[in-house]
């Protein structure tokens, strides 16, 4: 998986499916990630973020549908990018940035940061 757009899809398809050995592969190990939900600020390691996503059932799981897409990519220089997603599921309309990091050719998410917004 080489591209922005592949690593942008495998982390939707991951969330939705609830694929946490799948996530972490394209995750740096120290990646962070930051939010809100409802006012109050989130902060997990990443580590810490997909023990959450075992623990919950998955969107499809549950039956709902696939919501998911990508906004926008945008990229700095040949080895930093940032995708913009929209990521509706578990009864939370989240929008969300992902920054990654090319290194040695192949890309990571070093960072994760969100918001849960009202609905479109």
């Amino acid at each position: 998986m080489n591209s922005i757009t592949d690593i942008a899809n495998a982390y939707l398809n991951g969330v939705y499916r609830g694929d946490t050995a799948a996530l972490a592969t394209l995750f740096d190990p120290n990646a962070q990630v930051y939010g809100e939900i409802n006012g109050q600020a989130y902060h997990k390691t990443i580590a810490a973020y997909l023990e959450g996503v075992a623990s919950r059932q998955s969107p499809l799981q549950l039956g709902e549908p696939y919501r998911m897409q990508i906004g926008a990519i945008d990229t700095l220089g040949h080895n930093l990018a940032m995708v913009r997603l929209h990521s509706p599921m578990l009864g939370m309309n989240y929008h969300l940035y992902l920054t990654l990091r090319r290194i040695g050719g192949k890309w990571s998410i070093v960072n994760k940061t969100f918001s849960h917004l009202p609905a479109d």
